[in-house]
């Protein structure tokens, strides 16, 4: 395993990839709504990517066609944008875009609830949200990189949801997916220490049924096999000497 300490020009690319690609995010809640097929909201997105400067790192991965993955209700990642998927009225919405600017690369994604959902959805996108704060407040130099899935895990179990185990965070940089595997449960005190310099992807993963899931046979979209709802939120974070600089959101 080797975990790249960025220097500060590394570190100034990243901070400005974040910053673009929180900026669409923050205009992305007004574009997620019923009627649009998923396909649609991702040509908006790859729109706002060129307009903001920011290239897609999805775009051309492995065969990928998009600039985003939308994932919705049942499906939790990697959800291929399509003409035939509507977004309706009762769906929950997952957008997960990775962008860099510059050469370098910034991922966020978020769970978006269509207004006919129900209480207890918006409850657990509550605690999906939670858990990621709780996960970066561990992101401390010194600390151990375990301590991060921990508290995560921690959260997410406490309201009595499941931890998906077969998908994790990931550290970042240039490349889009670097090392190491951040996963979404552990024990406290175990991997490599933390360090100044270090740039990670966290990003939770739930479910309000069983934790298990499968590849749908697109090759891409990751379902839940009891088809229960899920939910995704990530965030691109920084660690320093002092508190986790989390670089996917607006100040």
């Amino acid at each position: 395993m080797m975990i790249t300490i960025k220097n500060n020009l590394a570190i100034a690319k990243m901070e400005e990839a974040g910053k673009r690609l929180a900026n669409l995010f923050k205009d992305l809640v007004d574009q997620v709504t019923p009627g649009k097929t998923t396909l649609q909201l991702d040509g908006w997105i790859d729109a706002q990517l060129t307009a903001l400067g920011l290239e897609s790192k999805t775009k051309g991965y492995r065969g990928y066609k998009h600039s985003s993955c939308i994932s919705i209700n049942d499906e939790l990642v990697h959800g291929v944008p399509s003409e035939k998927k509507m977004i309706k009225s009762v769906d929950l919405v997952k957008v997960d875009v990775c962008a860099s600017w510059n050469g370098y690369c910034a991922d966020m994604a978020r769970s978006f609830c269509m207004s006919s959902v129900s209480v207890p959805v918006d409850e657990f996108l509550s605690v999906a949200q939670q858990s990621l704060d709780d996960g970066i407040e561990q992101a401390v130099s010194g600390a151990f990189l375990s301590n991060i899935s921990a508290a995560i895990q921690k959260k997410i179990e406490k309201h009595g949801y499941g931890v998906v185990k077969d998908f994790a965070g990931h550290g970042i940089g240039k490349k889009m997916h670097e090392d190491p595997e951040i996963l979404n449960y552990g024990r406290a005190g175990y991997g490599p220490k933390l360090r100044s310099g270090m740039t990670f992807a966290l990003e939770p993963m739930l479910t309000m049924g069983l934790c298990d899931v499968y590849v749908d046979p697109d090759g891409w979209t990751v379902k839940t096999k009891d088809a229960s709802l899920s939910a995704h939120v990530e965030d691109t974070i920084l660690v320093t000497d002092d508190l986790p600089r989390i670089l996917t959101r607006l100040q």
